[in-house]
């Protein structure tokens, strides 16, 4: 048999049912090898698993057990007793919901007690945003303190504890001095004797006598003997009787 004529063999075996016969051992050959590939890597899947099971550095497994609702048999349920209320460094109670909400309890200082300088009427007092009349000056014009009536010569004691922080001379004002106390607050001490008893730097206690009243302060002459008195509180003038205790 030639060449020719076998192909001619191979071409009819082709066109009639020898195509479907190729057809069928083609698919046949690579679903046999499909399988084989997932036969071989379901093998080594299980390997890995395997080998990781046995390894030390596996994950673990843990198994967490819900414990079943308990059953309501009538039972009053325990009374849990109320949380206590947080105590703050300066003594006091804070409320559990603001310690649970962080939030801090600002506690304002309690405004300064200060011992009246001497004991008198008041003449002429703190004027503050107002203009009072001023009989020396005859003028209209602020008044930062309180003219308190005494004698010349009346003793003047200091209204608080502190230190003196100045000794001067106004031309307004006469001989002035000024106590600094522990809280910052200053107490002035105003139409004084030349001669005070004290000097800078002097720590003096509440009711000790710093000087006596005078005659020194030309502005304000044309009053009566008096002591002028002021106090500044924060850095700002204030009325002293917002402050002083009650006059005995």
């Amino acid at each position: 048999m030639n060449s020719s004529s076998s192909g001619r063999g191979l071409e009819k075996f082709l066109s009639g049912k020898g195509f479907y016969i190729v057809l069928f051992l083609c698919a046949a050959v690579i679903g046999a090898s499909a399988w084989m590939m997932a036969a071989g890597n379901k093998t080594m899947m299980e390997d890995v698993l395997q080998t990781n099971a046995n390894s030390k550095d596996a994950p673990r497994v843990e198994t967490i057990i819900i414990p079943a609702k308990p059953k309501d048999d009538g039972a009053a349920a325990p009374v849990l007793e109320e949380a206590a209320p947080a105590v703050t460094d300066a003594g006091l109670h804070t409320p559990p919901e603001a310690a649970e909400q962080g939030e801090s309890l600002t506690v304002e200082a309690a405004a300064p007690v200060f011992v009246w300088p001497l004991t008198g009427a008041i003449e002429r007092g703190h004027s503050g945003n107002r203009l009072s009349y001023d009989p020396t000056m005859q003028d209209w014009r602020s008044h930062n303190g309180i003219d308190i009536l005494a004698e010349r010569g009346a003793s003047v004691q200091a209204a608080g504890s502190g230190t003196v922080e100045s000794v001067d001379h106004s031309d307004l004002l006469g001989t002035v001095i000024v106590i600094r106390h522990d809280d910052g607050s200053k107490t002035v001490y105003a139409n004084l004797e030349d001669k005070p008893a004290v000097s800078v730097g002097s720590h003096v206690e509440v009711g000790q006598a710093i000087g006596a009243v005078g005659r020194s302060a030309l502005g304000e002459i044309a009053q009566a003997s008096h002591l002028h008195f002021s106090m500044e509180i924060k850095g700002s003038a204030v009325n002293p009787l917002d402050y002083l205790t009650p006059a005995a």
